[in-house]
């Protein structure tokens, strides 16, 4: 079944400016894909149609997630608050409530299942407690759990975003380039988590990204936009510079810079002489 099927889909600004023109995807459950683009090329506003945040132009189109329609024609389904309990949103400013502990952050991800007087009162169940606990450690920071959110780094936020995807026991994550305010250490940790998520945890993870030396090393998938149009849908492998430049001609630039840098610093490592046999 596929995950995410969209049929049309096209939305329009009101300064007249397409941003998504007649987008068709189709993504398979248990895929890792990237969405990469120049900026303004329509990624974020695809993945805020995804998760049924923003409806599209009133013609005819279709965004169904794991069989269910999420929004149909320009209009959002009665049933999308139900749905969304299937599809978790990370943010690339993290969405966290820094005066809140990070478990209680991550617990967030339970209240569709908790009673009402317990959201009120804040007091969750220990079973949900527990799967907290044992998100946080999955990723990484689960001695920082009763820490207030804003005490922790990026990267750290990243990973309890992540945490509460696990909790709100999500079956398809988006996220809106996660990285791009991360170091780049931070960056490749909540990489491999997210690819820990979709491998081990079988999440469907659709991740838009600026880095295409990222996207090809994480995802076996890649769908380019350009303009609100998809003008690339293949095996990430396939992107060479030359590719790039064909679809974004001067913009590729922008996409081939991280590329150019992590290719540079691969070749200094290489040429650094072993400790073994460094002189003093």
């Amino acid at each position: 079944m596929d995950a995410i099927r969209i049929e049309r889909l096209t939305k329009t600004f009101r300064n007249g400016r397409k941003a998504l023109d007649s987008v068709d995807l189709r993504v398979e459950e248990g895929e890792m894909v990237a969405l990469i683009g120049a900026s303004g090329s329509g990624k974020s506003t695809l993945l805020r149609h995804i998760a049924g945040f923003t409806a599209s132009d009133p013609a005819p189109s279709h965004v169904t997630l794991l069989g269910r329609p999420i929004q149909q024609n320009g209009r959002i389904v009665r049933e999308v608050r139900s749905i969304r309990r299937d599809v978790a949103f990370v943010f690339q400013q993290f969405n966290l409530v820094g005066r809140l502990s990070v478990q209680t952050n991550v617990l967030i991800g339970a209240l569709s299942r908790v009673s009402l007087w317990r959201r009120l009162a804040g007091r969750f169940p220990r079973g949900e407690q527990a799967l907290a606990m044992d998100s946080l450690s999955a990723m990484g920071i689960g001695d920082h759990a009763f820490e207030r959110a804003s005490n922790l780094s990026g990267g750290q936020q990243q990973r309890a975003a992540l945490a509460r995807a696990l909790v709100q026991r999500a079956r398809i994550v988006l996220a809106d380039e996660p990285i791009a305010s991360l170091d780049p250490e931070s960056a490749r940790r909540v990489m491999e988590l997210m690819q820990s998520l979709n491998r081990e945890h079988k999440l469907t993870v659709v991740v838009s990204l600026h880095q295409i030396d990222v996207a090809m090393k994480y995802c076996a998938r890649t769908i380019a936009l350009r303009d609100g149009r998809v003008v690339f849908d293949g095996a990430s492998e396939r992107l060479t510079p030359d590719v790039l430049r064909d679809l974004y001609g001067s913009s590729a630039d922008e996409l081939l810079t991280h590329r150019a840098a992590q290719e540079r610093a691969e070749t200094a490592d290489a040429a650094r002489p072993s400790p073994a046999f460094a002189t003093s």
